[in-house]
């Protein structure tokens, strides 16, 4: 056990290490080159860049890492299941929906983002509300869905049918949008990106994601003791299905708000557990905090990597995880199949 204890604290120290060097990076690097010397009263312009734009991209993607990891390696150990990520009960799509819905219907936008609500921050607060409605709206259903005493098995098919309905609704908003170029800036903020986002996404995104990951990391002993069966967790003192909704609950509130801000970042709670769950076992509350870390880092070096190019269009880093990945999810298939013939 001292030798367990003794390489989660290497290992999260490790991951403290790479978290700000990926931190300083991300701040320095940009499409603009690396900032000069900040000490130069004349140097305006890399201030400003430094505190309005690469400033709160980096914030934001360390918060946003954070959830996604933290979510990823909770959902695993609730389910049971190494193919589970943050988007499979619903919440990403769901958070979709919800900010699609706010671009598709103007009189909604302009109630959530006050009167004469245009396309500055007033329009960017009534996305992040509808976001966040969204997924408050996907867990609800998820928990009509699935009852009040829910198996895996059918929480995994609520989840199913969440993100398929939500899917084909905002097909459905897009295919109807009066305007073509309303739609064509909803398509590329669906793909998941931290450019042009300030400081104030990053204080409306903060609460909710602190709250929610709280909840998560609250669950971890119960989730250590449902590995061993549901019966096993009740005679040692936890509920499952307090558990259960705890998880998703927080996995709602927190992966709602980043999706409401960032648009779809997917892959990174899939992909981090699994590297860390060989260094730390697979107790899931040993995993939380190394995968939340893992996230952040990976995150940013992500993001990083979409930056470096200095010509044509940025990609997407929601297009850029989806690349790394899907080859990843295909593996894991495929060793899941192997392991259980």
């Amino acid at each position: 056990m001292r030798s367990g204890n003794g390489k989660l604290i290497g290992l999260t120290l490790g991951l403290l290490g790479l978290l700000a060097v990926s931190f300083v990076l991300s701040v320095v690097i940009g499409r603009g080159g690396v900032l000069a010397d900040l000490s130069n009263d004349a140097d305006d312009i890399a201030r400003i860049i430094l505190l309005e734009i690469r400033l709160p991209r980096a914030l934001l993607g360390v918060i946003v890492g954070l959830v996604l990891g933290i979510a990823g390696a909770a959902l695993q150990g609730l389910l049971r299941n190494p193919l589970a990520e943050p988007g499979l009960i619903g919440a990403s799509s769901g958070a979709a929906f919800g900010a699609v819905t706010v671009f598709y219907f103007p009189a909604f936008g302009a109630v959530l983002g006050g009167a004469g609500a245009t396309l500055g921050m007033a329009q960017g607060q009534a996305v992040a509300i509808g976001g966040m409605l969204g997924a408050v709206a996907a867990l609800s259903l998820l928990y009509l869905l699935a009852g009040r005493k829910p198996n895996i098995m059918t929480l995994i098919l609520a989840g199913v049918a969440i993100n398929a309905f939500a899917g084909a609704m905002t097909s459905l908003a897009l295919n109807m949008a009066p305007s073509p170029f309303a739609a064509l800036e909803v398509v590329f903020w669906m793909m998941g990106s931290l450019e042009n986002r300030s400081m104030e996404h990053v204080w409306f995104v903060l609460p909710m994601a602190v709250l929610g990951g709280a909840l998560i990391a609250s669950a971890g002993r119960a989730l250590d003791a449902m590995t061993l069966g549901q019966d096993t967790a009740r005679s040692l003192g936890f509920n499952p299905v307090r558990v259960t909704l705890r998880v998703i609950a927080g996995t709602a509130l927190a992966v709602g708000a980043v999706v409401s801000v960032t648009g779809v970042i997917g892959f990174v709670g899939l992909v981090v557990p699994h590297l860390m769950r060989p260094i730390v076992g697979h107790h899931p509350s040993r995993l939380l905090l190394p995968s939340a870390l893992a996230g952040a880092c990976l995150t940013l070096l992500a993001d990083i990597a979409v930056r470096i190019p200095m010509h044509g269009p940025e990609l997407k880093l929601g297009v850029f995880t989806a690349l790394i990945g899907a080859p990843f999810f295909l593996y894991l298939i495929l060793k899941t199949r192997r392991l259980s013939s």
